[in-house]
């Protein structure tokens, strides 16, 4: 199994459970990307980890056409 198989298991897995105990999605995810920033600051600089989230920020609008990207 792949790193990516497993978070989408468990974050389905959260999203469900967040349904299902009425509890609002977008705290469950806020709350599991608290968990991620903290598990990063556990092995990586302050720095690494803003430049990770800046990226992922920077980058998550899915119609965006980048350079390398073809026709």
């Amino acid at each position: 199994m792949q790193a990516s198989q497993i978070a989408q298991r468990h974050f389905d897995a959260a999203m469900s459970d967040a349904r299902n105990m009425s509890v609002d999605p977008d705290a469950v995810a806020r709350q599991l990307l608290g968990l991620v920033v903290h598990r990063y600051l556990e092995t990586r600089p302050v720095s690494d980890v803003q430049s990770e989230l800046r990226f992922v920020a920077d980058n998550c609008d899915p119609d965006t056409d980048y350079m390398f990207m073809r026709p």
